[in-house]
């Protein structure tokens, strides 16, 4: 019982490493592609909504140039969604994380 429980644990951590692995180059291509650098990209989000980033990331999403910089921008009023084109430096998007903008 013991074996097979070891097993099953040593497969799934190996799986877990094969997707990280995986979504490590997608990554690294996006960046490659990207003309504005992340360093950059939180600058301009910060001046369009000041306050503290709790989440970043590097994603291919539809407007713009089809690659973005998106950040959950958090202040004491509420916690923003700022989208920055990775190509040009415009903002994309400047909402309320979770808001229904029907």
């Amino acid at each position: 019982m013991r074996k097979v429980f070891v097993s099953a644990v040593s497969m799934s951590l190996l799986l877990a490493g094969a997707a990280m692995a995986a979504q490590a180059p997608s990554t690294a291509k996006l960046e490659a592609q990207a003309k504005v650098s992340m360093t950059s990209a939180r600058a301009i989000a910060l001046k369009a909504y000041p306050g503290k980033i709790v989440k970043e990331e590097l994603e291919q999403e539809k407007g713009g140039s089809g690659l973005r910089y998106s950040f959950d921008i958090k202040s004491a009023k509420a916690t923003h969604e700022v989208g920055v084109d990775a190509k040009d430096g415009k903002i994309l998007e400047n909402s309320v994380e979770g808001a229904d903008n029907d």
